[in-house]
């Protein structure tokens, strides 16, 4: 059997259930939500508002598929297309409510936006050189945001969700808001959220469990994308560019 290529932060469920918990309840009562990469998209320009492609469609539609078992009663999305068409491709196959979800769309990239690689490296050099060191959570350049101004916005809409009787719930959502809701979870800078993983591949999932009791997240699982195994041809190496290896 092929190792599952995830990253976990927290102990196996089974570890969990055993030696950590010591509240009212079970595992199975508390909050699971999965946030979800979105599928790849049509166009390789910065943060463009535009639809999945062909690749994209078949990477929703291996998560659907995946998602069937997993008892998910409630999906919400981001207002980006690449999301809603994501949610909507997974939302066929598992059949359950699909709504857009405030506030978790993509980083503000700020000037970087619409612009193509090569422009990028042309016009914001230093920035990239900077970012690439990962000392500080920097904006991006002219009004763009950082990792804390993600997390601000994102992390209130998280724990609302927590709120609902839904106990299993799915959000399709962005690279940028995971790393910076995951690095708030675990209390880390900022500045350390890309390294977690070095690729966050299109539809992986990104596992939290939420205990109502102590009102704390627990991380779970992250990036994990088994569904995609055995399709190298949908896996990110075969398709960002040397600059997304150095700036995102």
């Amino acid at each position: 059997m092929k190792e599952r290529r995830c990253v976990d932060f927290s102990y196996t469920i089974e570890t969990f259930r055993n030696e950590d918990w010591d509240g009212k309840g079970t595992l199975e009562d508390m909050k699971h939500l999965f946030l979800i990469r979105h599928g790849r998209q049509c166009s390789k320009r910065c943060n463009v508002d535009v639809s999945l492609d062909g690749t994209g469609r078949k990477q929703a539609e291996l998560l659907g598929g995946r998602l069937r078992s997993y008892g998910i009663e409630k999906l919400y999305s981001s207002e980006l297309v690449r999301a809603r068409e994501t949610a909507q491709i997974v939302q066929k196959i598992i059949s359950v409510p699909h709504e857009i979800l405030p506030d978790i769309q993509e980083i503000d990239f700020g000037g970087f936006t619409g612009k193509t690689d090569e422009e990028i490296r042309t016009q914001y050099a230093e920035f990239c050189a900077q970012r690439f060191l990962h000392q500080d959570d920097l904006s991006y350049p002219e009004g763009g945001e950082c990792g804390a101004d993600v997390a601000a916005r994102a992390m209130p809409q998280l724990q609302k969700l927590c709120r609902q009787k839904e106990n299993r719930i799915a959000i399709v959502t962005h690279g940028g808001v995971i790393r910076s809701v995951c690095a708030s979870i675990i209390q880390t800078e900022q500045k350390h959220k890309l390294k977690f993983a070095v690729d966050m591949e299109n539809t992986s999932i990104t596992h939290l469990i939420f205990d109502e009791e102590r009102e704390i997240f627990f991380l779970e699982r992250f990036n994990d994308f088994a569904h995609l195994e055995g399709h190298e041809e949908l896996l990110r190496k075969n398709w960002k560019t040397s600059l997304e290896k150095r700036v995102k």
